[in-house]
């Protein structure tokens, strides 16, 4: 597309020189009258006027100047070969011709003057002296002339001729550019559309010089290539003749090739970036329809930016300029910029490079090949090292592979886990070949390449934090390799472990038992979310498992019946099945010993526990005579499930479900076991069971009150309150004691266990106290009530026990699974009389019961929409801000899930839910006062982002509601508790009051302000208090 450059020599006798064409451009766009430094019009005929007078002087003095003689010969000569009229009634075209052709007169002036500049070779005697300067190279006054050349060509030449939703309009960009926008006449010749060709052709014919390249595409590359798209690909209406015909196709066809050369020569994240912003919606800016429509790109610009961008990703380092395009449009800078760490935290940014990485291209010819060549480049992401960008790169890369997983499992598995991985094979395959094959000396994997896996498999794994199915089938065969590293580095010099052990690992007695420490102590990190008290449990049903190994297949058969090797194998395999044995019950003591009481969770642990222990106990009596171990272990067991259905823990139906997997344990007891008492007890305990604890029998209460009562060795009595907790610190003192006595085969003593007896408050207690003022009967007839079909009864019903809560009524208390049971349930009604009566119902108990209520409450607003429904939700978020209300001070203790829940509901999809977290956690802040400030950083980034970010003006209205409630808690506390954010929130309401387009949020922005002004005021000139002293001196 660009004009050929006319060979060295030909055309002007002398060379021109560069500071007349730098002088006349000067002259081109010198201020005229305006008395300015600057070009900044803003009146169309002044504007016009200037154009047209620097024109005339500049003919003037090309025709009349004899030492401007050279450089009117050379223009003259590009003239001649130019394919485009220069003169029209449109000035601001007459203009832009011109500026054209100078430039392209210091084109082709600096080709000739490279040519003929024949440097001096450096005189080695002083090598310090710098080298002769090429005559063709511009200084920087020069370049910044050059550049105000370029933008008044781009800006005159490119843009005003521009179709509506391509590229950005010049009324957005300046108001110079809005001036322009006015002043260019479209009705007269040459058409728009050539001299928008004409332009674009001599931009490229001047960039072609690598140092006007230089200045051309990095400020202009984005209206050029819009220019070329609209040129080269805009459809037209109907079938033009050729005398209609403004472009040729001859021409078209040249515009789409220079597009497709210029995107693959100029930096490929900028091409990105470019084409991002041509595909791009509507602007911020525009608000009412006609103008949306007017901005939004038209559909077969956006069709054609989706396939540039796709080749652009399938380019060798396709997917790095894809993301540093995305990153640096955002702020992020050419390396990273001061605002990485921003950028970096905006997930959302995130999550949308990788659905782009992840989704196969339609120029792919398959989603396999396009894994096959795109996988390699998103592993090479984890690994940049460029500190301002590798945080980017990591959280982006971290994110693909997540997507890609979840979206294509078996391609990601073939080409991003498998080489992620593939250290960590090669170790594993290795560990099978025979150490004599093995070279000496030979290296397997590098330690610089298993510390990269690693990394790798963290970045994946931990911090992108899904389950997925795939992610979890690939790591499953690593997972002992990966053990093994980790107890290597725990007792060897290597950077992969952070901090050297002691010399006491170095005299375990074998590499078992350090291994199982090592183990224990990983074990012991892992007790809040479960994973311990499952591996507790499983080695528990392996021991029995062991146990009910038949002692007679291990016995050896008589010598006459077996040959030598016969009996060497059957020996291998009986110490083999004793080295595991022991094994178990060494891990097992090890687990007693590091785990906490804390190492069981939920009720279907503590339920695993027993029904492992009643199993082992079974076997036991099937294969050997009644000990006592035995004994206390099955009286043990059941005495913990006697004590949860004793009403030491608020038991639900799904626990209950739990609980029936002892059923046919328990009824292997109740007919099997000797001991009367014992059989009796798992008869009633299976009962008790299987009626929900509807029927319980006066055996199950002895039982439970005599496994609470026993004492210990010291006699210590501790009154707690019962819980799974407690279940556990008996269970494993228990354990502990069993164990001890099979290692040292001892069985015949007795053994006290180390239960520490405590009190509960069993229903029947509750029962022999004084009822109150209400009876059995009007209790059970208001329950009834609460489920009248007659809205008024069922309100009336609920107000009543509404009113026996807060009066403290014990039948009351006493059923207070089954009232919030009522009262849950009601708030599912439409009616709001009813809905609120059951809101107030809820808050009064969870006033009395707080522990017990508040964690079901929390677990279900932070469901999803599918389990409940937006308005069973908003509902509960009104009864938690009741509760907040109700508690006060008293609140402190439960900020930790109060606060995380209201932030994870700030994320929700929903945005009446979104609103409804960010009031309830407004009213949370305001009762904090100084425990906020561990959390402080996290509040204000959720608000920041909300409120200058969220779609939903009801979400930023609650988003700086919160901000207004946080100043009026705090009051005075403010400069002390928010110290560190207070600049941040200022700079906050100071840009909503500004640039937020609802009024309403404006006016909280700007009652927030008043109060943090009446705040720092109070701080900075404290009011003056009248008053004297008296001091009495000693």
């Amino acid at each position: 597309m660009a004009a050929p450059a006319p060979a060295v020599g030909s055309g002007a006798v002398e060379t021109c020189g560069l500071d007349q064409i730098l002088e006349a451009l000067k002259l081109l766009l010198s201020p005229g009258g305006s008395g300015s430094s600057s070009l900044q019009i803003t009146k169309h005929d002044i504007l016009l006027a200037t154009l047209k007078s620097n024109l005339s002087a500049l003919e003037d003095k090309l025709l009349k100047d004899p030492q401007w003689k050279k450089l009117k010969l050379l223009r003259d000569e590009i003239v001649n070969k130019a394919e485009w009229p220069q003169n029209s009634v449109d000035i601001t075209w007459s203009f832009t011709s011109q500026a054209l052709l100078l430039l392209l007169c210091l084109k082709e002036t600096m080709i000739r003057l490279a040519a003929a500049f024949n440097p001096v070779k450096p005189n080695p005697r002083t090598p310090e002296v710098a080298p002769t300067l090429s005559p063709d190279t511009l200084s920087i006054s020069q370049q910044k002339m050059v550049q105000s050349v370029l933008q008044f060509v781009v800006i005159l030449g490119v843009c005003p001729y521009l179709m509506p939703g391509v590229g950005v309009p010049l009324r957005y960009r300046t108001e110079f550019g809005a001036v322009v926008q006015d002043v260019v006449c479209l009705d007269v010749a040459p058409h728009a559309t050539r001299r928008l060709y004409t332009s674009c052709k001599a931009l490229l014919s001047v960039g072609q010089h690598t140092s006007l390249g230089s200045l051309i595409f990095c400020r202009h590359f984005g209206d050029i290539a819009a220019g070329l798209c609209q040129l080269g690909f805009c459809p037209t209406k109907k079938p033009l003749t050729p005398m209609e015909e403004v472009l040729t196709e001859e021409e078209r066809t040249v515009s789409r090739g220079a597009l497709r050369d210029l995107l693959d020569q100029v930096y490929q994240p900028l091409a990105v970036r470019e084409l991002l912003i041509l595909q791009g919606g509507p602007p911020q800016s525009c608000t009412d329809v006609k103008t949306q429509l007017r901005c939004r790109a038209p559909a077969w610009l956006r069709r054609l930016c989706g396939q540039l961008l796709s080749e652009r990703l399938m380019r060798p380092s396709g997917v790095q300029a894809v993301v540093r395009g995305i990153l640096e449009g955002a702020g992020a800078g050419a390396a990273g910029g001061s605002d990485a760490e921003a950028t970096a935290a905006d997930w959302k940014k995130c999550d949308l490079i990788a659905k782009i990485l992840a989704a196969c291209p339609q120029q792919s010819l398959s989603p396999e090949s396009y894994y096959r060549n795109i996988c390699p480049q998103i592993l090479d992401l984890f690994h940049f090292q460029d500190k301002l960008t590798v945080q980017q790169f990591q959280r982006v890369a971290t994110t693909t592979f997540i997507t890609m997983s979840r979206e294509q499992p078996q391609l990601a598995a073939k080409y991003l886990l498998q080489p992620m991985l593939a250290p960590l094979h090669r170790c594993l395959n290795t560990a099978e070949v025979p150490e004599n094959d093995i070279v000496p000396g030979t290296i397997l994997v590098s330690e610089e390449e298993l510390s990269r896996c690693i990394e790798d498999v963290f970045k994946v794994y931990v911090v992108g934090n899904e389950p997925l199915t795939v992610l979890l089938d690939s790591l499953l065969p690593v997972l002992g390799v990966l053990f093994s590293l980790y107890c290597f580095t725990k007792q060897s010099v290597s950077h992969i472990s952070d901090e050297d052990e002691d010399e006491t690992l170095y005299q375990k007695l074998s590499s078992e038992q350090s291994q199982v420490e090592h183990l224990g102590d990983l074990l012991s990190h892992c007790q809040a979310c479960g994973l311990a008290g499952d591996f507790f449990i499983f080695c528990l049903k392996e021991l029995t498992h062991l146990a009910m190994e038949s002692e007679a297949e291990l016995k050896p058969k008589p010598f006459s019946n077996k040959s030598l090797l016969e009996l060497e194998q059957h020996h291998a395999i009986l110490v083999e099945s004793q080295e595991r044995k022991l094994l178990v019950l060494q891990l097992l003591a090890v687990l007693c010993e590091r785990m906490s009481e804390q190492i069981f969770t939920n009720i279907t642990q503590v339920v695993d526990f027993v029904a492992a222990t009643l199993q082992r106990a079974c076997v036991s009596l099937a294969h050997e005579a009644e000990s006592t171990v035995e004994s206390q272990t099955l009286s043990m067991s059941m005495g913990l499930v006697a004590v949860m259905l004793g009403g030491a823990v608020q038991l639900k139906s799904s626990d209950f479900v739990v609980l029936k997997q002892l059923l046919p344990l328990l009824e292997k007891v109740s007919n099997t076991y000797p001991d009367p008492v014992i059989q009796e007890l798992a008869a009633d305990l299976r009962i008790t069971i299987s009626t929900h604890g509807a029927f319980s029998t006066e055996t199950v209460t002895v039982a439970a009150q005599s496994t609470l009562n026993k004492k210990d060795t010291e006699g210590k009595i501790g009154e707690q309150q019962i819980s799974c907790n407690r279940y556990t610190e008996v269970a494993q003192s228990h354990l502990e004691q069993q164990l001890s006595c099979e290692q040292s085969s001892q069985t015949g003593q007795e053994s006290n266990a180390a239960f520490i007896p405590m009190r509960i408050n069993e229903p029947s207690t509750t029962a022999n106290q004084q009822s109150g003022s209400i009876t059995t009967e009007q209790f059970q007839e208001v329950l009834l009530s609460a489920y009248d079909p007659q809205i008024p009864a069922r309100a009336a019903a609920l107000r009543t026990l509404s009113c026996w809560i807060e009066q403290r009524e014990a039948k009351a208390l006493e059923s207070q699974e089954q009232l919030l049971k009522i009262f849950l349930e009601n708030l599912e009604h439409e009616d709001s009389f009813v809905y609120l009566s059951a809101i107030q119902g809820v808050a009064l108990l969870s006033d009395v019961y707080p522990e017990k209520i508040l964690v079901d409450l929390l677990a279900q607003y932070d469901s999803s929409k599918e389990k409940y429904t937006p308005e069973t939700r908003m509902k509960v978020g009104e009864v938690l801000m009741r509760i907040v209300r109700v508690l006060g001070d008293m609140v402190s203790k439960y900020r930790e899930p109060l606060i995380h829940t209201f932030l994870r509901g700030v994320k929700d999809p929903d945005g009446m839910h979104r609103a409804s977290s960010l009031a309830n956690l407004g009213e949370l802040c305001q009762h904090l006062d100084f425990l906020l400030g561990p959390v402080i950083h996290e509040v204000t980034t959720c608000l920041i982002a909300v409120a200058k970010t969220d779609h939903e003006v009801q979400v930023r209205r609650a988003a700086i509601h919160v901000i207004v409630l946080l100043l009026r808690g705090l009051s005075q506390k403010a400069t002390e508790v928010l110290r560190d954010v207070l600049k941040d929130l200022y700079h906050l309401l100071k840009h909503v009051v500004c640039l937020e387009s609802d009024d309403v949020a404006k006016l909280h922005a700007q009652l927030a302000l008043e109060e943090l002004d009446e705040i720092m005021r109070n701080f900075l000139f404290p009011p003056q208090k009248l008053e004297k002293k008296i001091m009495v001196l000693p």
